[in-house]
């Protein structure tokens, strides 16, 4: 038993690295991200930048979804494995 547990908790190590990378990728992504109404033709540069990080965000958002759905899942796993664990000792 001792071989499944720590498997276990090196795959929820591994996935939550892969999450806490993916969080931090979108998070440098979206540092230069400014929340602005462009109106002007002036600033169509500005709107282009931001269009190009807009699009590199959502072409990333599935991927930082998965790892997300797939830590929630691990964690799970883990806590219903020591749940079901201290409900077996009182049986």
């Amino acid at each position: 038993m001792t071989g499944m547990i720590q498997t276990m908790w090196i795959v929820w190590g591994v996935i939550g690295l892969l999450f806490l990378a993916t969080k931090m990728y979108i998070g440098r992504l979206s540092k230069y991200e400014e929340n602005q109404l462009i109106l002007d033709d002036a600033f169509s540069q500005l709107k282009t930048e931001q269009d190009a990080i807009q699009a590199s965000i959502h072409k990333f958002a599935p991927i930082q979804l998965a790892s997300q759905w797939l830590f929630i899942a691990a964690t799970l796993f883990v806590v219903g494995y020591y749940a079901l664990d201290v409900i077996n000792q009182f049986n």
